[in-house]
């Protein structure tokens, strides 16, 4: 069987045990921090949707921590931890014109519900071409100040609870792999169609970015895939192929 490994109990390490360049930082979703949820043009998302419907216990990002208002103390608080980098998201939605700053990630789960009304948001191929659209309207409006771009963030994470498990926007799934009632969705194929279509994306925006930006704007762009460490439990065979089958359905699809 496969184990995770375990973080190192060793209390003696610091940053300075890391190589030169390794990044130190912090991260957050739009709709985790920022609240402000009908100002300055703000549209629903399909997270908005999810949460006035109940699904996580009465809470909603209408608030949240406020990071709208208070980025300058959050930032003060950076700089008092020692953070070299700030990763967030840039809310998917009409143009706001008041401003934002470095490590941005343009899509954090954060359908407008709007396109998944329209055509059923990551499972339908229509979404390459309004992300790319989206994410052209952030290049030339912040890349004067943004180095670093995420492209979509947790692909992985986003398709499996939101289209297989259904337990995250937009709630898709099918028996008998849903944990919830699911009236709609097929969890055997929809999973995968949506990372797809998300790789699709991100093609598109990075070579967007690559051609009509980066060479005066000199940044970079990627994406963000969640991982961890899955290390076999013994050197034999069955270990070995179970970790790997492990990290494959984590990473490799």
């Amino acid at each position: 069987m496969a184990s995770s490994s375990a973080a190192a109990d060793d209390e003696s390490f610091s940053r300075y045990d890391f190589p030169p360049g390794f990044v130190f930082g912090s991260a957050t979703s739009a709709y985790q921090v920022e609240g402000a949820a009908d100002e300055d043009g703000r549209t629903p998302s399909i997270w908005d949707t999810f949460a006035h419907a109940g699904y996580v216990h009465g809470a909603t990002g209408d608030v949240a921590c406020d990071g709208y208002h208070k980025y300058k103390e959050d930032v003060q608080l950076m700089v008092e931890t020692g953070l070299d980098a700030y990763r967030f998201s840039i809310s998917w939605g009409p143009v706001n014109p008041k401003g934002i700053q470095p490590h941005v990630t343009l899509y954090n789960f954060d359908l407008p519900q709007d396109l998944e009304d329209e055509y059923g948001g990551w499972v339908s191929r229509k979404i390459v071409k309004d992300f790319t659209a989206y994410a052209e309207v952030c290049f030339r409006e912040f890349g004067d100040r943004v180095q670093y771009w995420a492209t979509i963030n947790e692909p992985n994470v986003f398709a499996i609870g939101g289209y297989d498990q259904g337990i995250a926007p937009p709630m898709r799934c099918s028996p008998p792999f849903g944990f919830r009632n699911c009236s709609n969705g097929n969890s055997t194929s929809e999973p995968y169609l949506a990372v797809h279509n998300i790789l699709l994306s991100h093609a598109s925006a990075a070579k967007l970015y690559r051609k009509n930006f980066q060479t005066k704007q000199q940044g970079f762009i990627g994406i963000n895939v969640y991982t961890f460490g899955t290390l076999p439990l013994t050197n034999a065979t069955e270990d070995v192929v179970a970790a790997k089958r492990s990290n494959d359905f984590l990473l490799g699809w």
